[in-house]
């Protein structure tokens, strides 16, 4: 059976990385996080001072950007890859409230979106890759057999967020959830450098109505018809 590629994008929040593992393990494709990538170099930004509540040295991160090394390691366990930073598993880390209200100001700087964007076109020499992201659609894979473009309401996305962030970060509030993915949408959506829009040809779905199971059948259904066009 011919292998294709697999374009996912959407706002934040709504379940991009989740239905992406899901259909890369159904369709025994690897399955690569682009956002990890970016929440990757936020947390190294972090680490090193270029970035805090009141600063952002975008310059000095550009020139270090030479002591960041990602890469996915495949975790049985659990199924999928896990991102590391410099040998050091962040999966975790990366998945901080703190890293989500950086990450969409990382994401905006050129020279580091064309440092990851031409890693990410590496995995998907071979195709048979899915990847989730914001600009995999229009700029990483334009040519993709399959494009999805995810949405829902900002309310509902924030609620998801907010449970998923009970455990490790219990005394966050669901408004401060709510600030955050209402800033991470204009921000990704109004940038110069790749914003956030629906790629050519891309199927629109809006899960604010749909359970994980209903999604997941219906674009697995459309990757199937995707693989058999080609």
């Amino acid at each position: 059976m011919k292998k294709i590629t697999i374009a996912i994008d959407g706002h934040s929040s709504t379940g991009k990385s989740t239905l992406a593992k899901q259909l890369a393990k159904a369709l025994n494709y690897i399955y690569i996080d682009t956002g990890a990538m970016y929440r990757a170099v936020t947390l190294f930004a972090m680490q090193q001072g270029f970035i805090t509540s009141d600063s952002f040295d975008a310059d000095q991160l550009v020139a270090n950007l030479n002591h960041v090394f990602l890469s996915f390691k495949f975790n049985e366990d659990l199924g999928f890859a896990e991102i590391y930073l410099n040998d050091e598993n962040v999966e975790d880390k990366i998945r901080s409230i703190e890293v989500s209200n950086f990450v969409s100001k990382i994401a905006e700087v050129s020279a580091i979106r064309s440092k990851l964007v031409q890693q990410q076109k590496k995995y998907g020499i071979d195709k048979g890759v899915v990847m989730d992201g914001r600009d995999i659609g229009t700029v990483v894979f334009p040519d993709a057999e399959l494009k999805i473009f995810m949405t829902a309401s900002a309310e509902i996305r924030a609620e998801r967020r907010f449970l998923e962030l009970q455990e490790k970060a219990p005394n966050i509030t669901f408004d401060e959830v709510l600030k955050n993915v209402v800033e991470r949408d204009k921000i990704d959506s109004t940038r110069e450098d790749s914003p956030l829009i629906v790629a050519e040809n891309a199927v629109m779905i809006d899960n604010s109505e749909l359970n994980k199971e209903q999604q997941f059948n219906m674009i697995l259904d459309l990757a199937h018809k995707a693989i058999n066009a080609v």
